[in-house]
């Protein structure tokens, strides 16, 4: 590994040496460490993100090198040359259908990769169900409505939520856009769904927990904690887990990130998440799968870029 010094850095990222030295010393900085009394700095080392982003916000200790390396990935974002409309319509179409396709597989639709891709471009695939086929086109719809959320900074209510959920379930007409009315059990699960008569009170309640969280809590950890009450009230008779991850990708757009698809092979570690949540009160394993999604996008765009 190639290696600079704490001039080099300081020099580098217009910050005074011993400020490097102290974000050695507290471990922002990956990949750092000592030789005799000084430190050596990864060459390609980014710049911690500043300490003020997180003013009054509480960092658990467990989390904070996770989120110092996330937001350390999204400020050299910020500083490089951004990509065109032409470049960011290509990215987004291609993690839209591979979004579409991990999303709904979890949910139990069989469409492959490459299927999923030509229903979304309009071509119906033999011999698979008219209701994959509805399923891939509704979550589509619903995440480029969820663009046009994150674009127009519109706060999240219960008429938006419903409206994800009504282009998600878009081949269930009776059902969509429509909280429940009948209580249900989430098999294997830990979690055990609200009541009927619960739904509008603690949806209102996890709406506004949320909207108080945004203030002292850093935005992976609330977005991953919003995904873990969702999902446990499980407010609608069918798509809570399609529209659940929609909305975490509302909020990570809104708050600087790219949105992350949690991939159909992960399913098990996504899963045990929830019941690491319900059966032991912890909401870490969802955190650090939420916060390791985006830290590889944040690193795969800033890849594509160094390659330009």
């Amino acid at each position: 590994m190639n290696t600079i010094s704490v001039a080099e850095a300081a020099r580098r990222w217009g910050i005074s040496e011993r400020r490097v030295r102290l974000l050695c010393s507290e471990g922002r900085i990956e990949g750092a460490f000592r030789e005799g009394r000084a430190y050596r700095i990864p060459e390609d080392a980014l710049r911690p993100a500043d300490g003020r982003e997180r003013r009054g916000r509480i960092i658990p200790e467990a989390y904070a090198p996770l989120f110092a390396r996330i937001d350390a990935l999204r400020a050299e974002l910020g500083k490089r040359r951004p990509l065109t409309p032409g470049e960011v319509l290509a990215l987004r179409d291609e993690f839209l259908i591979e979004f579409t396709h991990n999303s709904t597989a979890i949910e139990g639709n069989t469409l492959t990769l490459k299927e999923t891709a030509l229903v979304l471009g309009g071509i119906t695939i033999d011999q698979k169900p008219l209701k994959d086929h509805l399923e891939a086109v509704g979550h589509r719809d619903a995440f480029l409505y969820v663009e046009e959320l994150a674009a127009s900074d519109t706060p999240l209510t219960p008429f938006e939520l419903k409206q994800i959920h009504a282009l998600v379930l878009s081949d269930q007409p009776q059902d969509r856009g429509r909280y429940r009315r009948v209580p249900v059990r989430i098999m294997g699960a830990f979690a055990v769904p609200a009541e009927p008569w619960q739904i509008e009170e603690r949806m209102a309640a996890l709406l506004s927990d949320d909207k108080a969280r945004k203030k002292r809590v850093h935005p992976i950890e609330r977005v991953a904690l919003f995904h873990l009450d969702f999902e446990g009230i499980h407010p609608f008779i069918d798509g809570n887990g399609r529209t659940g991850r929609l909305l975490m990708n509302l909020e990570l757009i809104r708050e600087g990130y790219p949105p992350i698809d949690i991939k159909f092979a992960d399913r098990k570690r996504y899963y045990d998440a929830f019941d690491t949540y319900y059966r032991d009160g912890s909401p870490d394993a969802m955190v650090r799968l939420v916060g390791g999604y985006v830290e590889e996008r944040l690193r795969e765009t800033l890849r594509i870029l160094g390659e330009d």
